[in-house]
């Protein structure tokens, strides 16, 4: 298992200078990995990692690099290749994600080598020609708790408010989870960000919207500045921690949400939405995309893993349609908020009926293979979700 660590860092604004320029090479190394790769036919990962050496001869400031950051950027490269030839080999529908040049790289990482910590543990040096130095870890956890063999990867992020370092630990964690004899369905929607199968609502926070007034403004002040201009830059930075409170206030909702619900319940079941098909309703975009609802599946599943409780996925068609009750097909449109069976004559609000269904299919597939009680779902691994998780459901259900 996978655990990340993240601390600030404190140091000079050389230092901020010389993680920058880092990342600038990251940038260039990735990129000119790729360009190989579109000139030359039948470049693998191995052809890649020996072309930096190349560009280490060649270039005096990717030399200044360590040779393994330079591997990560090339490792960064294939990443998106081998994405491109997976979505060809099954027959993705729409564009395939060919590789793209990048331009706004943000983060340089290092595998084992290129620094060392330091004695008191609250310091790391990096020691590669970019001269990074000496800097110092604001945060609360004990990294230098963790022998330097675990560490696999350290990883500098410019933010808009400071610059990161993310320790990547091979650790184990496990949570002693107390049984509660209950298992609950969950149905997402816009309204309400979940109902469960009891009845229990969750409300939407809608982060981007309460904060849309804020940033409407900072736009608007962004677009008076001249280019190239210090009011500009600052302006930028404004507008930049505007949106970057947004979404560490979903992650944080997502986080609490998902761990309250995996400590309360010995089973949960959640519909497996095609996210990326939902957003492309141009009247419910926007508040897709504010719920959040891929980030609160992902932690769902973590929380899931390290408990160790089965977190199932099921397939949505048709659970706000039928009736939990009977079974029976009861058609209705996004505006019809109930549930009146003229079958058996039960009435519930949709999403709560649609939470029962959701249950019930789980509990008919929890005995097969692929949804195993210890699987704890898609990210059976135990590593909490990052920026790059991407998710493969399999259905583009509207969730009312």
């Amino acid at each position: 298992m996978t655990v990340m660590y993240e601390y600030k860092l404190d140091g000079t604004n050389a230092q901020y200078s010389a993680i920058e320029e880092a990342i600038r090479t990251t940038q260039f190394v990735r990129n000119t990995c790729l360009r190989l790769w579109m000139q030359t036919r039948g470049i693998n990962r191995n052809d890649l990692q020996c072309y930096c050496a190349e560009l280490a001869s060649s270039y005096p400031f990717a030399r200044a690099l360590n040779s393994q950051a330079r591997q990560s950027a090339a490792d960064r490269a294939w990443a998106a290749i081998s994405r491109f030839y997976e979505n060809c080999r099954n027959h993705k529908p729409g564009k395939k994600g060919y590789p793209q040049f990048q331009h706004d790289c943000r983060s340089v990482e290092y595998k084992q080598t290129g620094y060392r910590f330091e004695p008191d543990g609250r310091h790391i040096t990096f020691t590669d020609g970019c001269h990074i130095g000496r800097l110092r870890l604001v945060g609360t956890r004990d990294i230098e708790t963790f022998p330097l063999k675990q560490i696999k990867r350290v990883r500098l992020i410019r933010r808009a408010d400071g610059y990161f370092c993310q320790f990547l630990v091979h650790a184990s964690r496990r949570v002693q989870h107390v049984p509660t004899g209950k298992a609950t369905g969950i149905d997402l929607g816009l309204k309400a960000f979940l109902t469960d199968s009891e009845g229990n609502t969750v409300a939407n926070p809608r982060h981007l919207r309460k904060a849309e007034r804020k940033l409407k403004r900072l736009h608007r002040r962004l677009s008076r500045t001249q280019k190239q201009s210090a009011n500009r830059k600052k302006a930028r930075k404004k507008l930049a921690k505007g949106y970057l409170k947004v979404s560490r206030q979903r992650e944080d909702f997502a986080r609490k949400t998902a761990n309250a619900l995996v400590t309360s319940h010995d089973l949960l079941a959640y519909e497996q939405l095609r996210i990326a098909n939902l957003v492309k309703n141009r009247k419910l975009a926007k508040s897709i995309s504010d719920a959040s609802w891929g980030r609160f599946i992902l932690w769902l599943q973590y929380y899931g893993a390290i408990h160790e409780i089965p977190v199932i996925g099921v397939e949505p068609a048709y659970t706000t349609q039928d009736c939990s009750a009977c079974g029976a097909r009861v058609k209705k449109s996004l505006s019809i908020r109930t549930h009146i069976c003229p079958s058996c004559g039960v009435v519930l609000d949709r999403d709560h009926n649609a939470a029962l269904n959701i249950l019930a299919k789980a509990s008919r597939t929890v005995g097969q293979t692929e949804t195993a009680p210890s699987a704890g779902g898609d990210n059976a691994s135990g590593q909490p979700p990052s920026t790059s998780s991407r998710r493969k459901p399999t259905t583009g259900k509207v969730a009312e």
